[in-house]
C-alpha cells in the first residue's frame, strides 16, 4: 500500500463534479489549502456562494471519497465560500459589489417584492453581504416589509443605506417618506435610479439584490443600460395570462443582453392549516412548463401561505420571522438556485446594448 500523496487525493476528489459549472471541483480553483500528515487530509472546500444547494453534499462526498483511499485515515474540510465578482460589472461601477441581481415581474399583484426581500433575507442568513434596492419608484413597498423607516443620513457625499436585519436597504420611500406620491416623468425616474446606485456607500456586497418596478418601463432600461447586471430573475403566478405578461418581461430582459437567472413560481399552492389539503387556487405548474419552453431555469415555487402576508405587514421577512415554516423554506430553496445560477453567470461577459 502506497503512501497517500497530493496527486491522488486531487484525482480522487476531481470526481466530484459542480451541477452549474458542469466541471469538477479541482479545476474550479474550489479546492485550496491542501495537507496530509500521518493519514489525515485537510483542506479547504471553497463553493461559490454561501448559500450553495448542494454544499453538504460536496462535504459528504469529497469525505466518502478520500476516506476510500488507502492509507487515509481521517478527512478534515473546512466549507468557505467566496462569491466571485460579475466580469461584467467594471471597477468603476459599483466597485464594492460582487454581483447584481434583479428581480422583475411582468405585472404587479404577482408578489415580487415579497420574493426580493425574502431572496435578500435568504441570502443574508446564509451568510452573506446583501443589498437591497427598492427600484419601484412609484410604488416603494420595501421599507414596509422589512420594518425601516429612518432616513438615510449622508456620510460625506454619499447616502449611507439603512439596516434592516442585517441587510442594507435604499429605497425612494425612506428618502421622500412612505405615505408620498411620486409624480415624475420617465426622465425623473431614471435619474433617481442612477442616485440610489451611485450616489449610496454600499460597502462591500456579495449580492445586490434590486426590486424593480413591474412591468417594462424606464426603470428596467435605465439598470440595463447603467449597471451591467449579473441576471434577472422573473417573478410569476402559475394561471396562463400572467405567465403570458412575465415572458413578454423576459423577452425585454434578453433584447437587452441581460442574463435570465430563471422563473420563480409566486403563490404555486395552498395548504389548508386545519385539514393539510392543497389546493392550486392560480393553477399550478406553469412557470416549470414554461421555463422548459423558454429554455431557463426553474428557480423553484413559492406557496400562497398567510403567514408570509402577515409578516411582510409586520415588517420582518417571513425567513427570519418563521424560519421552519413552508414559506420560509422554499424561499431559501429559490435563494439558494438563484445563487448558484449567478455563480455561472458572473463568469461570463455579454455586449451590452443602447436602447433609445
Amino acid at each position: 500500500m502506497g503512501a497517500i500523496d497530493e496527486g491522488r487525493v486531487l484525482s480522487a476528489l476531481s470526481t466530484i463534479v459542480d451541477p452549474d459549472f458542469r466541471r469538477d471541483v479541482v479545476s474550479l480553483g474550489m479546492i485550496k489549502d491542501l495537507s496530509i500528515e500521518e493519514g489525515v487530509v485537510s483542506f479547504t472546500f471553497e463553493l461559490t456562494t454561501p448559500a450553495c444547494p448542494v454544499k453538504e453534499r460536496f462535504q459528504a462526498l469529497a469525505e466518502e471519497r478520500l476516506m476510500a483511499l488507502p492509507g487515509v485515515s481521517a478527512v478534515r474540510v473546512r466549507m468557505t465560500s467566496n462569491v466571485r465578482r460579475s466580469r461584467r460589472l467594471g471597477e468603476a461601477t459599483l466597485p464594492g459589489v460582487r454581483q447584481t441581481i434583479a428581480v422583475a415581474s411582468g405585472k404587479g399583484g404577482v408578489g415580487k417584492s415579497t420574493v426580493a426581500v425574502n431572496l435578500a433575507a435568504g441570502l443574508c442568513s446564509s451568510g452573506a453581504r446583501v443589498g437591497l434596492l427598492d427600484a419601484d419608484i412609484y410604488g416603494p413597498s420595501v421599507p414596509a416589509m422589512v420594518g425601516a423607516d429612518a432616513r438615510p443620513v449622508v456620510r460625506g457625499d454619499r447616502l449611507v443605506p439603512v439596516d434592516a436585519f442585517g441587510i442594507q436597504v435604499m429605497s425612494i420611500g425612506l428618502l421622500a417618506g412612505g405615505d408620498r406620491t411620486m409624480v415624475w416623468r420617465g426622465p425623473m425616474v431614471s435619474r433617481a435610479i442612477q442616485q440610489m446606485l451611485q450616489d449610496v456607500a454600499w460597502g462591500e456586497l456579495d449580492y445586490l439584490v434590486i426590486d424593480l418596478p413591474p412591468g417594462t418601463g424606464d426603470a428596467s432600461l435605465t439598470l440595463a443600460q447603467q449597471v451591467p447586471l449579473t441576471g434577472v430573475a422573473i417573478v410569476c403566478t402559475p394561471q396562463e395570462v400572467a405567465l403570458r405578461i412575465a415572458v413578454k418581461a423576459l423577452r425585454m430582459f434578453r433584447q437587452l443582453n441581460v442574463p435570465v437567472l430563471g422563473l420563480i413560481e409566486n403563490m404555486s399552492w395552498y395548504r389548508c392549516p386545519r385539514c393539510g389539503h392543497e389546493a392550486h387556487v392560480f393553477a399550478h405548474g406553469g412557470a416549470r412548463r414554461e421555463a422548459a419552453r423558454l429554455d431557463v431555469p426553474f428557480l423553484g415555487a413559492i406557496p400562497l401561505d398567510e403567514g408570509i402576508r402577515e409578516e411582510a405587514d409586520a415588517g420582518v421577512p417571513v425567513v427570519l420571522a418563521r424560519p421552519t415554516s413552508p414559506g420560509a423554506d422554499a424561499f431559501r430553496s429559490v435563494a439558494a438556485q438563484v445563487a448558484a445560477r449567478a455563480a455561472v453567470l458572473a463568469d461570463r461577459e455579454l455586449p451590452t446594448v443602447s436602447v433609445r
